[in-house]
């Protein structure tokens, strides 16, 4: 009789609280027919019409045929589940989800002769690269849906969100409303949306490596700030947006809104693709460069910029496959003037990024990534990236050897090998190896990035070994 009154317990409480998120290593142990049982019974306190909970599990007791004693315990079990349930409504706490992570990491820079933690790093203290990037942070995901179908999502990074890389110093990664028009296939939306392009996502326990790829780092935007309207038709999800790009407001003078789009079709269980893609005016750092322009000419007037790319993925049993085909330019945004008129010219770039990966057991993953750039039109530049940087090996060969050429900027790639354990269903260990190299040398050692030594050089390559730790929720 005991395990009887524990099974209705658990029964009950579980349609009270709903399962979390899928989990690797939790999914192991979700195959039982206990588990089974439970699902089937959190299933009735979903969001469609159902029989109650406490119905459910009333059916439950009477085809067991409960003694008094028995019956007198369910009854209190059920007054229990719907007071919670009640309480939970009351409170505002229906419909709401949170989720979170942190991943604080270690690196070690080659060129840089540095071996270092990194977790929040400022980016007034460390711009941006590749080595330094949108990891080692930490985030809270909020997000709620109201019975009309509403959604509100708030996502919060202290530092290294898309508010700070985007140079407003700002927590709020993504604060967006998502508004039924008729039903759930049709939705307004508006705020800040972090950009949706590639197969990478920003939370770390999401994509497999401990740094990103070439394109997600150097030719993708940070987010979009706007208004958009999502269309749902059988099995493709489409997004189409007005918006700033990498900016909460527009400088004076600018008027011409940035068209983005995202839109992903599931063609079958394991497989799927995407593009997404922008046309419109955004900043133009090229006429920026201190020092460098005759400010008589050139200004920083926004100026065009279109991009299209195409993505896929696959996931069946222990195999993960994924890539990315991208193209952009922007209008008098390359790092190279002409060297007559001294006119900006256009920057313009092609890449690529496959991704393979292979679960060896249920906790244990390697992942091998490959990443190409193609930018040597006009001395290379990329999104927002109009000046030569020995960091991140982009723009013209500037070590002034022989076959130097002003005019040619470095096409990038990188290799990069990654070994993940989960250590338990919130704790994901991450290894990684990461070569990333060019056709010149535009790299710099430690000696020419920070000005002091004896030895400043450029290089055609950098290594670099990192780790991290992922705990999230």
């Amino acid at each position: 009789m005991r395990i009887l009154k524990l099974t209705t317990l658990a029964l009950a409480l579980s349609g009270a609280f709903p399962a979390g998120a899928d989990d690797p290593v939790a999914n192991e142990k979700s195959t039982t027919p206990g588990a089974a049982a439970a699902t089937t019974v959190a299933s009735a306190a979903g969001t469609t019409p159902t029989p109650s909970t406490a119905a459910s599990v009333q059916k439950v007791a009477e085809a067991a045929a409960m003694t008094p004693e028995q019956e007198a315990d369910l009854n209190r079990v059920k007054v229990k589940t719907e007071a919670l349930e009640d309480s939970r409504d009351a409170s505002g706490l229906k419909g709401f989800k949170f989720s979170g992570y942190l991943d604080p990491a270690y690196v070690y820079n080659v060129n840089k002769e540095r071996g270092t933690f990194q977790f929040i790093v400022p980016i007034e203290k460390e711009p941006y690269a590749y080595d330094n990037g949108y990891f080692a942070t930490l985030a809270l995901d909020i997000q709620k849906e109201m019975d009309s179908g509403t959604k509100f999502h708030f996502t919060l990074y202290p530092k290294r969100g898309g508010g700070d890389v985007m140079g407003e110093n700002s927590i709020v990664h993504e604060a967006s409303v998502w508004i039924p028009l008729g039903g759930t296939d049709t939705r307004l939306f508006a705020g800040q949306i972090p950009d949706w392009s590639g197969y990478e996502y920003y939370a770390p326990n999401m994509y497999k490596n401990v740094t990103h790829n070439l394109l997600f780092d150097f030719t993708l935007p940070s987010s979009y700030t706007g208004v958009g309207i999502e269309l749902v038709r059988g099995k493709l999800d489409l997004k189409l947006m007005l918006a700033n790009m990498n900016a909460s407001v527009r400088n004076i003078g600018e008027q011409v809104p940035m068209f983005v789009f995202r839109g992903d079709y599931g063609v079958g269980e394991f497989w799927g693709w995407g593009f997404a893609g922008a046309a419109g005016y955004k900043t133009n750092y090229a006429a920026a460069n201190d020092g460098t322009l005759d400010y008589a000419i050139y200004d920083n007037k926004d100026s065009l910029y279109t991009t299209l790319e195409i993505d896929a993925w696959y996931a069946r049993g222990d195999w993960t496959m994924n890539g990315h085909v991208t193209g952009g330019t922007q209008k008098k945004a390359s790092i190279t003037p002409d060297p007559n008129s001294g006119k900006l010219r256009d920057s313009q770039w092609f890449g690529a990024s496959v991704l393979a990966a292979y679960k060896f057991t249920v906790r244990t993953e390697f992942a091998l990534r490959g990443d190409y750039i193609y930018n040597q039109k006009n001395g290379g530049g990329l999104l927002d990236y109009t000046v030569p940087d020995p960091v991140n090996g982009i723009g013209p060969d500037q070590s002034g050897g022989p076959g130097a050429d002003a005019n040619k900027g470095a096409n990038r790639f990188a290799v990069t090998a990654t070994l993940n354990y989960a250590l338990n269903s919130n704790v994901l260990l991450k290894g990684e190896y990461r070569f990333d190299g060019a056709d010149q040398a535009v790299f710099g050692n430690k000696d020419l990035l920070t000005g002091t030594g004896d030895n400043p050089k450029y290089t055609k390559n950098n290594s670099v070994i990192a780790g991290s730790v992922v705990v999230y929720f």
